[in-house]
């Protein structure tokens, strides 16, 4: 934008503000989604690693948003740690305050003013995304040229906002600023708009570059920005799990409360800050304080971010309490029914990497149901009566339910940006659920018509017969214990065990089948109509088997 454009031509100044605008926040979310991608697990080990103590806890959120700039994605991952029991809400905390932290680099980078390398980067990044074959390269080249976007839309925002420097009204309205309510006003409103503190801190830099505000009025905004944010957080939480509203209350009385201390004392404050931040010489008073005055404000926004996370972690525990007695548990309705899903939410599809994790506690719950059917099927069938074999049909009923939810959410999660292990991994979950599916109908649908049809045509199974279907069964039952716990833990050897699990129950079948034959020549009632409904528990026990052993081998790569 030319330094020659009209004061008074605002619609050229209003179009080249808010592209810039879009060309910072578009920048921001490319940045962000490649990053993440780049994480990926990392991020979740980090997690999991350094929540030990309140201290830990806060550096693991000043890293993690520290590397994506984004404080929801530490929020998505914070939530699905607390749903899945790793993680209690008063550990989260820490890493909720260390978070603020971390979002404060991207002031400080673009306070280094590199805007004229912004279209370098931008076309770098281009080059290494589309000629690299390596994914994690891709996701490098697609980051560097998010943040070109970033300095190149502080570059068009900084040249349309230089005419402004000689407009009246827009001068009245920044020395306005120097109240510091109409500042933090100004400031919470921008950030609820645009829902990004990050863009609200890049344009008060841009401003600060002109000249136009001082670093009292900049301290402001950025105040305001912080309270700002919150409104994004909140919204976000409406219709999520509570944790997901228990985190946004915490960051909204953190940084609520934070403004609150300092605000009263910006004056103060910025002296503090003018102390230990450079100062340029051989400058003209107002050469200087453009000059000096970004660096300044990004400086203030770190400070004040450290300050409040020295002061609040010591009190945890007790804001832990205080959110919790302001968001009280939902008391259960009073219903027959089980929710389909409890640990499901797409709140968890920007995040991949957890969203997988979250998906197998789905896919193990599953599992657990359809073991409790399958441990109670073997008596119900050869010696059950028609209450136990009627009980049992009504038994996990929900699992179509359950399967279909999840596959649902996986079809959502596919339209993400994923990496080519997480889409092999979506794709065996999505195998693993139907199979899952598989053994429960075999059991509901198959096993319970041969003990329908036994009951039906009285057919009483002999004690030898039983004796040698048992070992059958066992071995189906072990295979499925095997296979249960690689789901829940990723045990390699018990997924291992349960995969080579055919040739001995072939051996046992086999063995099984040569008896059934034997015993058609037994002088018995229904013996015809015993050796068919005997055949065919047999071949429902290996086709369970069948389904068991490719859901090990899922876990087995």
């Amino acid at each position: 934008m030319p330094e020659s454009a009209s004061p008074l031509d605002v619609g050229l100044i209003v179009t080249g503000l808010l592209g810039g605008l879009a060309l910072f926040l578009y920048g921001m979310r490319k940045m962000t989604d490649a990053l993440k991608a780049v994480a990926g697990d990392g991020l979740r080990n980090l997690l999991s690693k350094l929540t030990r103590n309140r201290f830990s806890a806060a550096l693991a959120g000043t890293i993690i948003t520290g590397i994506v700039q984004s404080s929801s994605v530490t929020t998505v991952l914070l939530v699905g740690f607390i749903s899945a029991g790793l993680l209690n809400f008063s550990q989260s905390i820490g890493v909720i305050i260390g978070a603020n932290i971390g979002t404060t680099i991207t002031a400080q980078i673009i306070a280094f003013k590199v805007y004229k390398y912004g279209l370098v980067m931008v076309a770098a990044g281009f080059f290494i995304e589309v000629l690299s074959r390596n994914e994690r390269l891709k996701h490098w080249g697609v980051a560097l040229m998010g943040l070109g976007l970033i300095f190149f839309g502080m570059e068009m925002m900084s040249s349309s906002t230089s005419p402004l420097r000689q407009w009246q009204p827009f001068i009245q309205t920044m020395q306005s600023l120097s109240n510091p309510l109409a500042g933090v006003l100004m400031g919470l409103a921008f950030t609820a708009i645009v829902q990004s503190s990050s863009a609200t801190t890049g344009i008060v830099i841009v401003l600060a570059s002109q000249g136009m505000i001082s670093l009292e009025s900049g301290i402001a905004l950025l105040f305001g920005a912080n309270v700002g944010t919150c409104v994004t957080a909140s919204i976000s939480a409406i219709g999520r799990p509570r944790d997901a509203v228990l985190a946004a209350w915490v960051h909204v009385i953190f940084n609520l409360g934070g403004v609150l201390l300092w605000v009263f004392f910006i004056p103060q404050f910025a002296d503090l800050v003018r102390q230990f931040s450079p100062v340029s010489s051989q400058l003209s008073a107002a050469e200087q304080i453009a000059k000096d005055t970004p660096r300044q404000i990004a400086n203030a926004h770190t400070l004040f971010n450290i300050a409040n996370a020295l002061l609040f972690i010591g009190f945890t525990k007790t804001l832990a309490k205080l959110v919790e007695k302001i968001v009280p548990q939902k008391e259960k309705a009073l219903t027959k029914h089980k929710p389909v899903t409890l640990y499901l939410d797409d709140i968890y599809l920007d995040q991949p990497s957890l969203a997988l994790d979250i998906v197998r506690r789905e896919l193990v719950r599953m599992a657990q149901g359809a073991r409790g059917t399958l441990s109670r099927a073997f008596r119900v069938v050869t010696e059950g009566g028609d209450r136990q074999v009627a009980k049992l049909g009504t038994e996990d009923k929900y699992m179509d339910a359950i399967h279909g939810e999840i596959v649902r959410f996986l079809g959502k999660l596919s339209q993400k940006n994923i990496s080519k292990k997480e889409s092999d991994t979506l794709a065996d979950y999505i195998s693993v659920a139907n199979d899952l599916e598989s053994i429960a109908d075999v059991v509901q649908d198959n096993l319970l018509h041969s003990a329908r049809k036994r009951l039906r045509l009285h057919v009483k199974i002999s004690p030898i017969t039983l004796k040698t279907l048992k070992p059958i069964y066992k071995k189906t039952v072990d295979t499925y214990e095997q296979m249960l716990e690689a789901l829940e833990s990723g045990n390699k050897e018990h997924a291992n065990a349960a995969a080579k699990s055919k040739n001995g129950l072939l051996q046992l079948t086999d063995e099984a089948t040569s008896h059934l034959i034997n015993r058609l020549v037994a002088n018995e009632p229904n013996r015809v109509e015993a050796f068919q409904i005997e055949s065919d528990i047999i071949e429902h026990l290996k086709r369970i088997n069948t389904l068991t052993r490719r859901i090990a081998r899922c876990f087995v790569k």
